[in-house]
């Protein structure tokens, strides 16, 4: 059970209360966890309420998500509790994939969200002094350790046939409903517009004579094929006028060269005529 207020709890700087950690009662040496009111403003768990939730640093390896949740159970009733290798992350939106297809997670210090059903139970964490530890493992509730552990780690981590079948199974069943549903919904959606083309008078053609699809004759349709028509004469358009352009500078270039080289001619005849013999 929780201390009694006689003891005073340790506060550090931060806001954050020290508490001591145990493996087991009779050891000696203690582990300081630091915990303190989860407050964010721009919390986007919604699965976290500030009023009922206590953010915990430093926890040690061997803690799992039951050991946490078992030794916090004596402040109150507790709602959830979510182990993370780093603040702010969230287990719920970092992956899709099932439990049986995730990677183990690292075997790490860890920072952990613990939603108590009550606020008071927040308080109660908070006025723990440092001096009444918490202990780990228990005989009521024992952590193993060492080969016994690793053990039970292995055998956790292989999946029997049945459960990875069932997985499977209902992955697939999942995957079906969706593709009915898209096709329920895209059935209904060319209904629709079936309709409104029939309402303003156009036929749509689904397929040719030997199975080809051919454009449907809707008014989007033909809306649509008379901008691309647009379109492409304007490019056209442009082309030619760019054609047209570059071929009038070359008359132009060369209109200027024969005026250039009729000149230059006329100024070698005069410069012949003018030149006189002179042998001595």
């Amino acid at each position: 059970m929780a201390a009694s207020g006689s003891e005073h709890a340790t506060v550090i700087p931060g806001g954050f209360t020290v508490l001591s950690l145990k493996f087991r009662e009779e050891d000696a040496a203690a582990h300081q966890l630091c915990v303190k009111e989860h407050r964010v403003r721009s919390e986007k768990n919604i699965n976290r309420p500030q009023d009922r939730t206590l953010f915990i640093l430093n926890i040690p390896p061997y803690c799992t998500q039951r050991v946490v949740t078992d030794m916090f159970q004596q402040f109150g009733p507790i709602e959830s509790v979510e182990l993370c290798e780093k603040p702010g992350e969230s287990k719920s939106s970092s992956s899709n994939l099932s439990e049986l297809f995730r990677p183990p997670e690292k075997y790490c210090f860890r920072v952990g969200y613990v939603v108590f059903k009550k606020a008071s139970s927040v308080t109660a964490v908070k006025g723990h002094p440092q001096s009444s530890p918490l202990i780990v493992s228990t005989k009521e509730r024992p952590v193993k350790t060492g080969i016994h552990k690793w053990i039970e780690q292995y055998s956790q981590s292989l999946v029997q046939d049945q459960t990875l079948q069932t997985a499977v199974d209902d992955f697939m069943k999942e995957f079906d409903r969706k593709k009915e549903e898209e096709e329920r919904l895209k059935v209904a959606e060319e209904v629709e517009e079936q309709e409104d083309d029939n309402e303003e008078g156009w036929v749509k053609v689904r397929k040719g004579i030997r199975g080809i699809k051919v454009r449907p004759h809707s008014q989007k349709a033909n809306d649509k094929t008379i901008q691309k028509e647009k379109a492409k004469t304007k490019r056209k358009e442009l082309v030619n006028f760019y054609s047209w352009q570059h071929r009038n500078t070359q008359k132009e270039h060369l209109a200027e060269l024969r005026k250039k080289f009729e000149e230059d001619k006329q100024k070698i005849a005069l410069l012949r005529a003018q030149r006189k013999f002179k042998p001595y």
